[in-house]
This record gives structure tokens, sequence and C-alpha cells, in this order.
């Protein structure tokens, strides 16, 4: 967690000039950046597994015609045939697994008082007019939803629900275009109950704005916003 706070105080202070006050928010906003640089390539290999999987689907469909009496052939012969492939129908959540350890040690980092053993001097840090290491139930105590921190927690709201808006679209169309055929989220264990979710998962990143401190929100909120643009790109 030091070196993650080294690394943010360095960058907050390289980023001073330009935003001031809001320097450290920036320096996480950046530090967001470089992670998902770092996971860009398994972001790209998620990709061509979506289009792999959409190319499978019609060999699904012919594994359900021939074992549609029997469910545990039809299964093994479905994961046999990702497998022959090489692909993985779950390769979708790696990104996403391998970004929450860099987000609970800005968590944790910004909900304690020491680092180190000395003072946590990020905790000193705003975005605007609203601390760091603060969450949303301190800012509606000081001041209301249309407080000075009240309005920066309703401009990520704003972020977040556009974000996810556009992400529950374009899952809903690649959905609708790729569809899975009825029953083959049972031939791919978790398939199914995962295709169910998807449309939804970025809504549930106004519930996690709401609780983190702001610090954790801030990457939250890069984060997903940097996934829109993401899939945006490798879609074409």
């Amino acid at each position: 967690m030091s070196v993650v706070s080294h690394l943010v105080e360095q960058l907050a202070h390289l980023l001073t000039p330009l935003f001031h006050a809001s320097a450290a928010a920036a320096a996480i906003v950046l530090f967001t950046a470089l992670v998902r640089l770092l996971v860009h390539p398994l972001s790209r290999a998620a990709a061509r597994g979506r289009r792999a999987r959409a190319a499978l689907q019609p060999r699904v469909a012919a594994l359900r015609a021939k074992h549609a009496g029997d469910p545990r052939r039809l299964q093994q012969a479905v994961l046999d045939l990702h497998a022959e492939e090489k692909v993985s129908p779950l390769s979708g959540l790696l990104p996403g697994l391998l970004q929450l350890p860099a987000f609970f040690v800005l968590y944790h980092l910004f909900s304690s008082s020491t680092v180190g053993g000395e003072s946590n001097g990020l905790l000193t840090h705003r975005l605007l007019a609203a601390p760091l290491g603060g969450r949303w139930s301190d800012a509606l105590a000081d001041g209301g939803v249309f407080g000075p921190a009240g309005l920066v927690y309703a401009g990520l709201f704003v972020l977040v629900a556009a974000v996810a808006a556009v992400n529950y679209r374009r899952a809903r169309r690649t959905m609708a275009e790729q569809p899975i055929p009825t029953g083959a989220g049972d031939a791919v264990p978790g398939l199914g109950a995962v295709t169910r979710v998807t449309p939804f998962l970025s809504f549930f990143t106004l519930v996690t704005v709401a609780v983190v401190p702001l610090a954790a929100a801030l990457y939250v909120v890069t984060s997903t916003a940097w996934s829109a643009a993401e899939q945006a790109l490798l879609a074409r």
C-alpha cells in the first residue's frame, strides 16, 4: 500500500501546477489509466474471445440438437468444443478481476489514517470541495445533496449513469446480434447467469460510488468510462 501511496503522491506533485488542490484526484485518474493500459492486452484478448464464442454458436446449436435428451453429454460436448477451439466462455471476466487489487489498495489507502507508521497525508486532498477520504454519507451530512461536496458526488452519479446506460444498450444489442441458444448457459456452467446479469453490471457502479471513499469512487468511475470507450473501440 505504501508503494501506491508514494506513486499517487508523486503523480499529484507532478500534476499540481495544472490541477492545484485537486492534483491528487487527477493523480488517481492517471493511476487508473495506467492500470487499464496494463490490462488492455487482456481486454483485447477478451474481445477476440467474444467474437470466437459468437462464431461457435452454430456448432453449439448443432450439439444441442444432437444431445437434446442428455444434458450431461451436452454440457461435456460444449466444454470440449470450447477447449478444442481454445475459447474460454468466461474470459471476459479476467480484465475486471485483475483490476480488483488496485481498487482495494486505493480503498484501504484512503480509509487508513496512517501509512507505513506515518500520518496519511493523502487524506487532506480533495476533489473540488469533497475530501478524497470522505464518502457520500459525509457529503450529505455536511451540506446535503446540493452542498459543495454533495454536488461533486451528483456529478459523479450523472457520469456513471450515462456510462451505464451506454454499456447497457451495447450489451443488449450484442445479445440480440449474438444470441446464446436456449440451454447453452446450462451447457457451459455459469455462462447463463453471467449473460443475464452483464447488461446491468454498470449500474451497480452507482452503489459502489455511493459507499466507498471518494478516491476509490474515482477509480471506479474512471475505469468504467475507460471500459465503455475501450469496448466501443474494440467492437470496430
